[in-house]
C-alpha cells in the first residue's frame, strides 16, 4: 500500500560503476538472494503496516480502559501511523550512514520496545510516547530499508518485486485484525500488546536478511585499500563524494580539501598506531578511539550532505503547479482511507452489529479487496489504450463517493459492500509512482515521491483525531465522514483545475520533460 521514494528507483549506495570502470553484475540481482529480500520486505509489511491497519481493535479497548474522548484516544493510532511515514526522509540519513541492515535491526528493537512498554500504560498520554512515537519511529526505521533493499536487488523485475512485497499490507491487515481480536478476548489488551511486541522482534530477523549488495572488484580512485573493512568504507565515501558533486551541494575544491584533510587524519592516526606498538595500552586505546571518531565524523558528514542534497535540493519541484496540487491532494486523501480502519469497530458496536462483524470484520474486507484492487488497477493502467491518470482519478472519485455514503449504511451487508469498494478503489496507491513520474519527470522522481509520502503521513496523523473530535462534539460519526470526504473532494478538484497530464509521447518523455 505504501511506498517510499526508493520504490521508484532511488538506491542508496549504488556502486555499479566507480569512475568509468564497468563492474560485473552481481549474480544476486533479479535472482538468488534477491527473493529472500522480497520475503523479508513482505514480512515487514505484514508486521508493521498490517498491525497499524488493525489498530481499530485496540482503539476500542483504550476507550473503555481510560474513558477519554474519542478525539484524544485516536491520537495514539494516528501518531504511530503518521510518524512511520513522516520520518521517512530522516531515516534516509541513517541508511546512508549505517546501511539498511543495521537501521532495520535497530528499528525492530525500537518497535518491539514500544509495543511492550505500551502494555504498562496508565493513561492515554503515556501511549502517545511509547506507542505513538517510539513504535512509530521504529516502524519507519524498518519500513524504509525494506523498500530500499528491494529496489537495490532488482532491476528488470523491480515492479513485480515491489508489488509482491507490498501485498503484505493487505495480508497483514487481515491476519493482524484476527490475531489482535483473539488476543484481546483471551488475554486482555495489555497482554495482547506484550505478545505483539514479542512478535515484532521478528522484524530484527527481517533486518538481518537484508544483506548488503556490494559489487565485486571495486577499486576506489581516491582511496588506498588498507584492509577489507576499510576498503568497503572507502568505496562508500568515494561514492558519496561523487553524488554530492553531481548534485551541486559542495563545490569541487572544498570537497577535495575536506577529503584530503580527513585522509591525512586517518593516515596519521594509523602511522602513529603502527609506530607506537611499544607504548602502553592506554595510549593505544586512545589512538583507536581517535581513529574511530575520525572515521565516524567522515561518514556522518558525507551521509548528511548526500541526504540534504536529496531532499532540499529539489526546490524547483514547487514551481510545478500540478505537483503542488498533488501535494494538497495527498494532505487530504490518505486520512479518508485511514479513518474507517480506526473508527469502524466503534461504528459497528454502535449499530449493534458486533456479532456479525466478529465473524468477518469489515476492516478485513477492506484489506483483502485492497490486494486485488492494487493488482487489477495496475493491469488496467498498463493497457496501451488506457491513461494511468484517468484510472487514478476514477479510483479517487469512487473512494470519495464511498466515504460520503458510508454513514448512510446501517446494516452489515451494505457496510460490507461499501467497505469492499473502499478496498478496491484504494488500490490506486500502486499508481502513485507512475503519476508522480508523469508530473515531474524521471529526474526529480525520487525526491518528489518522498514529499508525497511525507504529505500522506501528515494526513494519517491528523485524520483520525479530527474524526474523533467531530464525534465528541456531535455524538455521531456521520459528520466525520462527510467532512473528511468533502476535504478529499477539494483535493481532487485541485488536481482537476490544473492542466491535464498528457500520456508520454513516442519519444518516451513525460509532458514536463518535453516542455523543458
Amino acid at each position: 500500500m505504501y511506498a517510499s521514494r526508493e520504490d521508484i528507483g532511488y538506491d542508496f549506495g549504488d556502486d555499479s560503476k566507480v569512475g568509468n570502470k564497468p563492474i560485473k553484475p552481481n549474480p544476486n540481482i533479479d535472482g538468488g538472494w534477491a527473493w529472500m529480500i522480497v520475503l523479508s520486505s513482505f514480512l515487514v509489511h505484514i508486521l508493521i503496516m498490517g498491525s497499524q491497519m488493525a489498530l481499530g481493535i485496540l482503539n476500542v479497548e483504550w476507550l473503555e480502559e481510560f474513558n477519554q474522548s474519542r478525539g484524544l484516544t485516536a491520537w495514539v493510532s494516528s501518531l504511530s501511523m503518521g510518524i512511520t511515514l513522516i520520518v521517512g526522509p530522516f531515516i534516509g540519513l541513517f541508511i546512508s550512514m549505517c546501511g539498511c541492515r543495521k537501521t532495520a535491526i535497530i528499528g525492530g528493537i525500537l518497535n518491539a520496545l514500544g509495543w511492550i512498554l505500551s502494555a504498562y500504560a496508565s493513561n492515554v498520554h503515556y501511549l502517545f510516547l511509547t506507542f505513538g512515537v517510539t513504535a512509530g519511529v521504529g516502524s519507519g526505521m524498518v519500513y524504509l530499508p525494506a523498500v530500499v533493499m528491494v529496489g537495490q536487488y532488482f532491476q528488470k523485475r523491480r515492479a513485480l518485486a515491489q508489488g509482491l512485497s507490498t501485498t503484505g499490507t493487505g495480508f497483514g491487515a487481515f491476519l493482524m485484525t484476527a490475531l489482535l481480536k483473539y488476543l484481546c478476548t483471551e488475554f486482555g489488551w495489555r497482554n495482547a500488546m506484550f505478545i505483539q511486541g514479542a512478535i515484532s522482534l521478528n522484524l530484527c530477523v527481517c533486518g538481518a536478511l537484508m544483506r548488503p549488495l556490494f559489487p565485486k572488484d571495486v577499486v576506489s580512485e581516491k582511496h588506498v585499500v588498507r584492509s577489507n573493512s576499510e576498503d568497503n568504507q572507502a568505496k562508500a565515501l568515494s561514492h558519496s563524494a561523487e553524488t554530492i558533486k553531481s548534485n551541486g551541494v559542495l563545490s569541487e575544491e572544498p570537497e577535495k580539501k575536506e577529503e584530503a584533510t580527513n585522509e591525512e587524519v586517518l593516515d596519521s592516526v594509523q602511522h602513529i598506531e603502527i609506530g607506537g606498538k611499544s607504548r602502553n595500552g592506554k595510549s593505544m586505546y586512545g589512538l583507536r578511539i581517535l581513529k574511530t571518531v575520525s572515521q565516524l565524523t567522515v561518514t556522518v558528514r558525507k551521509g548528511f550532505a548526500v541526504w540534504y542534497s536529496s531532499y532540499f535540493g529539489a526546490a524547483s519541484l514547487f514551481t510545478n503547479r500540478v505537483f503542488v496540487a498533488f501535494i494538497i491532494w495527498a494532505l487530504f486523501a490518505y486520512s479518508s482511507f485511514v479513518i474507517p480502519f480506526i473508527h469502524l469497530p466503534e461504528i459497528v458496536k454502535q449499530y449493534n452489529l458486533s456479532s456479525q462483524n466478529n465473524i468477518f470484520p469489515l476492516t478485513s474486507i477492506i484489506a483483502i479487496v485492497h490486494i486485488f484492487g492494487k493488482v487489477i488497477l495496475g493491469i488496467i493502467s498498463d493497457l496501451p489504450c488506457i491513461s494511468t491518470w484517468n484510472v487514478f482519478l476514477m479510483a479517487n472519485f469512487t473512494l470519495v463517493t464511498c466515504i460520503l455514503t458510508l454513514p448512510l449504511m446501517q446494516t452489515y451487508i451494505t457496510l460490507a459492500v461499501v467497505c469492499a469498494l473502499i478496498g478496491f478503489s484504494s488500490g490506486y496507491f500502486s499508481l502513485m509512482p507512475v503519476v508522480t513520474e508523469d508530473l515531474v519527470g524521471t529526474k526529480h522522481l525520487a525526491n518528489a515521491y518522498g514529499i508525497i509520502i511525507c504529505a500522506n503521513g501528515i494526513s494519517a496523523l491528523l485524520g483520525p483525531p479530527f474524526a474523533g473530535w467531530i464525534y465528541d462534539m456531535t455524538h455521531k460519526y456521520d459528520f466525520s465522514f462527510y467532512i473528511s470526504g468533502l476535504l478529499y473532494m477539494v483535493g481532487i478538484i485541485f488536481l482537476l483545475i490544473q492542466p491535464c497530464i498528457q500520456k508520454k509521447p513516442p519519444g518516451g518523455k513525460s509532458t514536463e520533460e518535453a516542455q523543458v
